[in-house]
């Protein structure tokens, strides 16, 4: 099946891709096992890395070959000051991003524990970040092929994928969490790339497959995704249901894999605009897996080359 919407030509856009939401700075503290209350451990490793939704999807686009731009909001600490070299020396635009005054950026705790590379995030999020409608950059959002949302910043978020639609640019979004506001934004995105979680949230259904279908019937979605972790994706399409497997890596972390997913999308969407989705989906698995083995959110993203010697293996065994 061909991918449902059409990614149009560069042209005269100086992007492929932009991304709109969060960055992140993130402390990791690398543990034995998942701590019990009021017990002790010594720490394996500890380190400060980049992260953020859509900080790390234009990041694993830009490493996959493709010019990228980012739109968020950064403060102007220290924090915000590495946040925005990270991408910078990623070779991500920030122009359309904004510096706030007086206000801290984001950072997230993070325990990931050794050998599963299972986490859990503690994060911390400066109120005077979240972007108002009225001041998104539209030319900034209109500058690529394809736009790239997470769902924070909802009605910032609608606007911005309400002028992508009006110029003809699909819309992707990463979505975790029900919140105020997120049906508007929900009604202008061409493919919904949720995680597990939210289906049921959003829907009250517990199969699977039956959210996918009731999210795809209530927003005339041309692809409706729920990221599985190691288990790959489930996607529903024009009513057809597509089940792609995981990919069996040795795995350190797994922070910033659906972010890395995002990103793998969104470039095989540009790299394959008239191809299959299957294809697709396997390329965006890739792009996750190989991303779960080194630390961070960031730490493993892949390049082409990479990411093609993996999937040779599942082209090997079909």
């Amino acid at each position: 099946m061909r991918i449902p919407f059409r990614v149009p030509p560069r042209a005269d856009r100086p992007f492929d891709v932009v991304g709109f939401g969060l960055n992140s700075i993130d402390y990791l503290a690398v543990v034995a096992e998942h701590p019990a209350c009021d017990s002790k451990q010594p720490l394996q490793r500890f380190a400060r890395l980049p992260g953020g939704e859509m900080a790390t999807a234009m990041t694993a686009c830009a490493k996959l070959g493709w010019a990228a731009r980012y739109i968020g909001s950064f403060g102007d600490d220290d924090l915000g000051r590495v946040s925005r070299e990270s991408l910078i020396e990623a070779g991500v635009s920030i122009e359309g991003s904004r510096t706030v005054s007086g206000a801290k950026n984001q950072f997230a705790v993070i325990l990931v524990e050794a050998g599963s590379g299972r986490r859990t995030i503690c994060w911390d999020r400066d109120p005077a970040l979240i972007m108002e409608p009225a001041a998104v950059p539209l030319a900034a959002v209109v500058s690529g092929r394809l736009l790239v949302v997470d769902a924070v910043q909802t009605a910032a978020a609608t606007t911005a994928v309400r002028a992508a639609r009006a110029a003809g640019i699909p819309t992707v979004i990463d979505i975790d969490k029900v919140r105020p506001g997120t049906s508007e934004l929900l009604g202008s995105i061409d493919a919904i790339i949720a995680a597990e979680s939210f289906l049921p949230e959003f829907t009250g259904l517990d199969d699977l497959g039956r959210a996918l279908d009731e999210v795809a019937r209530e927003f005339a979605a041309p692809l409706v995704c729920a990221t599985l972790g190691a288990e790959g994706s489930l996607a529903r399409i024009h009513g057809r249901e597509i089940r792609t497997r995981g990919f069996a890596v040795d795995t350190v972390d797994t922070t910033g894999a659906g972010d890395a997913f995002r990103g793998g999308f969104a470039s095989a969407c540009l790299a394959y605009p008239e191809g299959e989705i299957e294809d697709v989906l396997a390329y965006a698995n890739a792009v996750a897996a190989l991303n779960c083995g080194a630390l961070g959110a960031r730490g493993g993203l892949p390049t082409r080359s990479e990411v093609g010697r993996l999937l040779s293996t599942l082209n090997s065994t079909r």
